[in-house]
């Protein structure tokens, strides 16, 4: 099971009033643990204001001038999230923006359904606590001391270690990831991965007692028993 953890920064809260999406970050998860892939891009919003004129967690607009736009980075987004569920945090702002974008440049959008909220599972997990990112960092003790500014790619790979823990721990259903390798150097699930024979075998453990026991056992159900056929 694909899923891809994901964040967004944006110059503002409404794309129906001008704001741009600015900065997109993704992290893959297979079976519920991280790949070892993620897509990470910077977003020129194209708006006519002089220099300087908003600065979002650090990124100037000068600083993003230089970057594409969205609609040129559109295909290659599409592409790295598919079909695969979206995990978000308050994905009640993040699709909007993500779907006006889209839609700006005539791509196909993303469906309500595609979407898991993170803030939603929280809420109903720990009603009246806090649940922005930070407070549940907190709560499941997981370092961000290094958030000092926000960034798309940062907070997805923090709130990637937050579902996992929303949903169970790193392991939820105890299948030892999933009886999927990943490779060494890119991390990348192996669908063709098989079990390895054991280097060493293990010891026996019946007894000598134990083993002579069965062995009359057998002798006494004939030439015809299970066990004595090759």
């Amino acid at each position: 099971m694909r899923e891809i953890v994901m964040d967004t920064e944006t110059t503002g809260f409404d794309p129906m009033t001008g704001d741009r999406m600015v900065e997109i970050g993704c992290v893959e998860l297979m079976n519920h643990m991280p790949t070892g892939r993620t897509y990470h891009q910077y977003i020129n919003p194209k708006r006519d204001m002089p220099d300087g004129a908003f600065q979002v967690h650090g990124l100037s607009e000068e600083f993003l001038r230089d970057f594409p736009v969205f609609e040129e980075i559109a295909d290659a987004f599409l592409e790295f999230i598919g079909t695969s569920k979206l995990v978000i945090h308050n994905a009640k702002f993040d699709v909007p923006f993500l779907n006006a974008e889209l839609g700006w440049c005539k791509r196909r959008l993303i469906p309500d359904d595609q979407a898991i909220d993170t803030l939603m599972i929280a809420r109903k997990k720990f009603p009246g606590a806090g649940n922005s990112l930070d407070a549940l960092c907190r709560r499941f003790g997981i370092d961000n001391s290094h958030r000092e500014l926000h960034g798309a790619l940062l907070d997805s790979e923090i709130l990637a270690e937050v579902y996992l823990e929303l949903i169970g721990g790193r392991q939820p259903d105890l299948v030892l990831g999933g009886g999927v390798e990943r490779s060494a150097t890119s991390g990348v699930a192996d669908s063709n991965w098989r079990p390895r024979p054991r280097p060493d075998a293990l010891p026996p453990r019946l007894t000598e007692t134990e083993t002579s026991a069965h062995e009359a056992f057998v002798e006494k159900l004939g030439e015809n028993a299970l066990w004595k056929r090759a």
